[in-house]
């Protein structure tokens, strides 16, 4: 904890996590479950005094003392921000992006900033300024930038310089660390916005890149709006951005953006056909072993639902990898994983015969019969006994025995 606050249950929590908890929509006391009628949070001196001791006590390895927690943000001062914040043209540029940059400062401080500022109805204004320059682009241009592909990349970038203002990065970058509803998630789904971020996803900054994805994942995460989803996948550029995004990075924030993306728009059949076209499951697989867990779990979710297609069951059993990276994830990150991981392994071994023997030299029944005596879910038992009958016919007998007696049902 770094700053512990007590709720109305009297359980302490660290003040971000029980935030996060609250502002998900839950109102019960993670601990006791009662239900939360008084939401105040009251600091806990005693418990961050004795966390700042101990601090000091152990500066000599390396341990920080914590710096002491912010007030939240006056509500006055962020609807002063807003107010610079919509101001544009070149003489108050300066302004703009100084307003803009103290608003992404304010969200940062904490998740009560953050729910300030979407009640102040921050929201819209980002999202203004985002799309601020859209309305100046010329529609030849756009669908030539869209079609340019993977071009001349320094080309593309000087002709995106002057849409992507710098007043519009700045809003962005707050923007994906706040909360959408779906009015506003309707208003940026027009055509010349979608091209516009598009175009930044693929030819932007490093950082508006990785924005720019963030931002199509928020977009897309609507529990009412499933169709959003195939208006995005299907706009010219996204689906290939989002792939090159998880090729050209390897942070954790670029590739969580980027798998998030691909596996949202992906529940979606339009999505799946997109994300074979430009080479999604490659890119998904050649990243397994370097992401982490929640973004290992989406990254074969991702995959099982692309072997659900033809073209992208074909990609995933071609590739020199896959077998050998599905097999290894097997009870080895989570139960959600497994299933993932035996779902689409099932799929290319029902597909190719290849497939089928890369499994069994990998040493895929060994950990088939070590998930269905786990305690993993049902479908991922169901999967595995499907696939273990299937291997049936392609596995070498004269290796079951080195496994031991089992009280798998023969299969």
């Amino acid at each position: 904890m770094r700053d512990p606050v007590i709720l109305s249950t009297g359980q302490t929590y660290d003040r971000s996590s029980i935030e996060k908890w609250v502002g998900s929509g839950n109102v019960t006391c993670p601990v006791t479950m009662q239900r939360l009628d008084d939401f105040t949070l009251i600091p806990n001196h005693t418990l961050r005094r004795l966390i700042q001791e101990w601090c000091v006590a152990n500066k000599a390895r390396g341990i920080e003392r914590i710096p002491t927690p912010k007030q939240p943000a006056d509500p006055s001062t962020i609807r002063l921000l807003m107010s610079e914040a919509v101001v544009s043209g070149n003489e108050n540029e300066h302004s703009q992006v100084r307003a803009l940059r103290a608003l992404r400062n304010l969200a940062k401080e904490g998740e009560k900033n953050r729910a300030l500022m979407v009640e102040a109805g921050v929201v819209p204004i980002l999202l203004s300024v985002v799309f601020q320059d859209v309305s100046t682009l010329d529609g030849s241009d756009e669908s030539k930038d869209v079609d340019s592909g993977a071009g001349d990349v320094d080309a593309c970038k000087k002709d995106v310089s002057p849409v992507c203002s710098e007043a519009a990065e700045e809003a962005m970058a707050t923007l994906v660390v706040l909360r959408l509803n779906d009015v506003e998630r309707l208003s940026a789904m027009q055509p010349k916005k979608l091209i516009f971020l598009s175009t930044v996803l693929r030819h932007g900054s490093n950082e508006t890149r990785v924005n720019a994805g963030a931002l199509i994942e928020m977009l897309s995460d609507s529990k009412d709006l499933h169709e959003l989803r195939v208006v995005l996948a299907t706009t010219d550029g996204i689906m290939d951005g989002l792939v090159r995004l998880l090729r050209d990075f390897n942070t954790s924030r670029a590739v969580k953006v980027s798998v998030k993306a691909i596996f949202s728009l992906c529940l979606r059949r339009q999505g799946k056909e997109k994300a074979v076209e430009a080479d999604a499951p490659a890119a998904l697989i050649e990243k397994l072993s370097r992401t982490e867990r929640s973004d290992t779990e989406r990254a074969l979710g991702a995959i099982e639902l692309l072997c659900t297609t033809e073209g992208g069951c074909k990609a995933v059993a071609n590739h020199p990898l896959s077998v050998s990276a599905l097999v290894k994830v097997i009870l080895k990150v989570s139960d959600r994983a497994t299933e993932y991981a035996a779902g689409s392994l099932l799929a290319i071994c029902n597909f190719s015969e290849k497939a089928q023997k890369e499994a069994v030299q990998a040493g895929i029944i060994k950990e088939l019969l070590l998930l269905i005596q786990s305690d993993c879910t049902c479908r991922a038992k169901t999967k595995a006994m499907n696939l273990l009958k299937l291997l049936r016919s392609v596995c070498d007998h004269r290796i079951m025995p080195e496994y031991g007696r089992t009280d798998v049902v023969p299969f």
